[in-house]
């Protein structure tokens, strides 16, 4: 591996005691585990106003911290709850935000939070997201279903899952550097991207 890479989870979740925050840190241990040099970005600590393209960055609030943390960053892990069967509006207005500069060529783990069954619409409407702004998304994916039951107080009750989100740590910092791929269908069509 060339260097340490350096891994943020943003956690697009605004909860006080938030179980996606919880299984973001827990693959965040498995950063480290693998040797990556690991950060969580917690949403909650950013003045993200709603994204409006016709007002400048530098009035947006935190804007420009977040995506120069984003651009900065050799992976990303995108965290979120499932809401109405896709992922958080917090989440979607960092990302609405973000662009090229800041995840073309990416790799990008996915995790996924729900209350109740699998959380795969929420996966699969981030991974869209991350295909039309040419990122590299992992393969594999962490799912903590039944969330309530799966994380109580901050700590995993639930073998399987935990180890599940641990390997997403793993593998974002073993595919940290992979060799881009040329640019998907979606990303050409993604002027708002640019």
């Amino acid at each position: 591996m060339p260097e340490t890479p350096h891994v943020v989870a943003v956690s697009g979740s605004l909860r006080d005691e938030s179980v996606t925050r919880a299984a973001l840190e827990r693959a965040l241990d498995g950063v480290a585990e693998r040797g990556g040099d690991p950060e969580l970005l917690d949403l909650r600590d950013y003045d993200l106003p709603a994204f409006d393209p016709d007002v400048d960055d530098a009035a947006a609030g935190d804007v420009a911290l977040l995506t120069r943390e984003l651009r900065e960053a050799d992976a990303v892990m995108l965290g979120t709850p499932m809401y109405h069967g896709s992922y958080s509006s917090v989440l979607k207005t960092a990302l609405d935000y973000s662009g090229f500069d800041e995840f073309e060529h990416t790799t990008v783990g996915l995790l996924a939070v729900s209350g109740g069954a699998f959380p795969i619409t929420a996966l699969e409407h981030l991974r869209s997201v991350c295909r039309a702004l040419d990122a590299w998304v992992l393969p594999h994916q962490a799912a903590v279903p039944r969330s309530h039951s799966a994380i109580r107080d901050g700590e995993f009750t639930d073998e399987k899952i935990e180890e599940r989100v641990l390997e997403l740590g793993r593998e974002v910092v073993d595919y940290a550097f992979i060799e881009p791929t040329p640019p998907t269908p979606e990303s050409e069509d993604n002027i708002g991207a640019e």
